[in-house]
């Protein structure tokens, strides 16, 4: 069965919602008035429902704050007064924060969040005189960790016991991997015709907030602002309804996305839900941080979960992941992109990365050259130096040999470079040594580290002085999109080309391996310029 949203919800949008899951606003307000205006700004930022944070408020009296909260609310209201022993901020007399709850249900309030620990008590307190249009929503939450499969059920049941009309479970995500637990109860309940809110905190947590439509969650939370949260992990509703599409997830939406440590600044979010959109295809793209990419593709093994973008530090260990490697993505011993078979359940890897880098280089150099795309390759017979020898910097001088480069790696560890020296036939260096090495000028230079990428944007791995023999500087880096290396260079005389040039490059092929589609190259291109 599918939840139906409660009648007294509005629902915008009609004809475009694919699923009945409810974004709620949880508002923490030091006065009724203010709660008040987030209340109106909830409403306007498209939430179906509000949660009301009684334990925010620094002054309540709770007849008239209470009746005035429900009178003046566009939406339909949930009131929740979290004591300190379960993650809020109420620190006072029990029967005082429990009898505030239940005059929110006499005056006309549409859910109550009651905490599992008190719930039995709250509701022999209550005669079972509970007014028919009051939802009593009875809650777990674990701040520490995510319970076992057999845990949660019982949990559930214990909640269920305690009366509660709909189930609130709460855990905290130390590996991605265990949201899948949270899924798996969701998905039972529902079967049973139990409705369930389950959500699993921290960054780790932030699939269990963006894909409970698909697993028939009840509702997600969704903030007024970044950074101002309820609970760890919360997103925005602007990113909920504008950034993942949510109100169009459903059971048969395919899941994508981008594997890697650290994940957050990534744009490839922006890039292939709007891209998803436009061409109606039903897919959601998230960002899925990871601590090792085995157990993630393990964990999230269903043909739902069809294809993910590989980056830094996953792209060397996802190859031993795959059941297959495209014979390009081998020799360079690093896969960006994974995708699995609708048939069988295989992993493929590829590798597009070295094609959107060395094209955007090739294309900077013709224009310097004023030569067309005809010719030779620009690459051919220059000394081209990569920083790094991960996953990029393999791809990178896999692809600039292949245009006729001589190549030379330079990294943090002489061994690695020396490594990946050898397997492409190019000479190493420690990347210490870079600021002295000079051997001829028109060299170019590739960063494929993540040094100078957001927040540490004031470092650069050369110094300023160490760039004059180079012709051209690449930076595998696109947040910032100029970042010091590249505007050092700059200064220094040398035509640059940013990270986007390899991103979007890279990105035309991972889309049409994702959906079967022909990219939509402009597109990327006008969504890449907003950056």
């Amino acid at each position: 069965m599918e939840w139906v949203a409660p009648v007294d919800v509005k629902m915008e949008s009609e004809g475009t919602r694919k699923n009945s899951t409810l974004i709620c606003a949880p508002l923490m307000a030091d006065s009724v008035d203010q709660m008040v205006t987030y209340m109106e700004k909830a409403k306007l930022s498209g939430a179906d429902l509000v949660e009301v944070r009684l334990d925010s408020l620094k002054s309540f009296n709770p007849g008239q704050d209470i009746q005035t909260l429900i009178k003046l609310c566009p939406l339909p209201t949930l009131f929740t007064y979290r004591p300190k022993w379960e993650g809020g901020l109420y620190d006072g007399d029990e029967n005082s924060r429990l009898n505030a709850l239940q005059l929110a249900m006499e005056l006309g309030a549409d859910y109550i969040d009651v905490e599992l620990q008190v719930a039995h008590q709250f509701n022999s307190s209550m005669h079972n005189e509970k007014p028919a249009k009051c939802k009593v929503i009875v809650s777990s939450h674990n701040y520490q960790s995510t319970p076992s499969i057999e845990e949660l059920g019982n949990l559930v049941a214990r909640i269920q016991a305690a009366g509660a009309d709909i189930v609130k479970i709460a855990t905290t995500a130390v590996d991605v991997t265990d949201v899948a637990r949270v899924f798996q109860i969701i998905v039972h309940c529902q079967v049973r015709g139990v409705p369930t809110i389950g959500l699993v905190m921290g960054e780790r947590g932030l699939m269990s907030r963006i894909l409970c439509p698909k697993f028939g969650g009840y509702l997600t939370f969704g903030t007024l602002e970044s950074g101002k949260v309820s609970a760890p992990g919360q997103p925005t509703i602007d990113d909920l309804v504008n950034l993942y599409n949510f109100r169009q997830i459903g059971p048969d939406t395919k899941v994508f996305g981008i594997i890697g440590k650290p994940v957050s600044h990534s744009k490839s979010p922006a890039l292939y839900n709007e891209a998803f959109k436009r061409v109606g295809f039903n897919g959601v793209y998230m960002r899925f941080l990871v601590d090792n990419v085995a157990n993630f593709l393990q964990t999230y093994s269903s043909v739902d979960f069809v294809g993910f973008s590989i980056t830094i530090p996953h792209k060397e260990a996802a190859v031993k992941c795959c059941d297959e490697v495209d014979p390009v993505a081998k020799s360079i011993g690093a896969v960006n992109c994974i995708i699995r078979n609708s048939s069988d359940g295989k992993l493929c890897g590829y590798n597009t990365d070295y094609v959107g880098a060395i094209t955007a280089i090739e294309n900077a150099l013709r224009g310097l050259n004023h030569t067309s795309g005809s010719s030779p390759s620009p690459l051919a017979g220059k000394l081209f130096v990569v920083i790094g020898a991960g996953g990029a910097g393999k791809a990178l001088a896999y692809g600039a040999k292949q245009k006729g480069a001589r190549v030379v790696i330079a990294n943090r560890t002489y061994d690695r470079a020396k490594e990946l020296a050898d397997t492409v036939g190019g000479d190493a260096l420690s990347l210490a040594d870079l600021n002295g090495f000079h051997p001829e000028d028109g060299m170019i230079l590739a960063n494929t580290t993540s040094i100078g990428m957001q927040p540490k944007i004031d470092e650069t791995p050369i110094n300023k002085e160490a760039l004059t023999p180079y012709t051209l500087v690449f930076d595998a880096v696109y947040t910032p999109k100029i970042t010091r290396l590249l505007r050092e260079a700059e200064e220094s005389g040398a035509k640059i080309v940013s990270g986007t040039e390899m991103f979007v490059g890279q990105a035309y092929e991972q889309f049409e391996r994702f959906t079967g589609l022909p990219a939509p190259k402009e597109l990327f291109r006008k969504i890449m310029a907003r950056y």
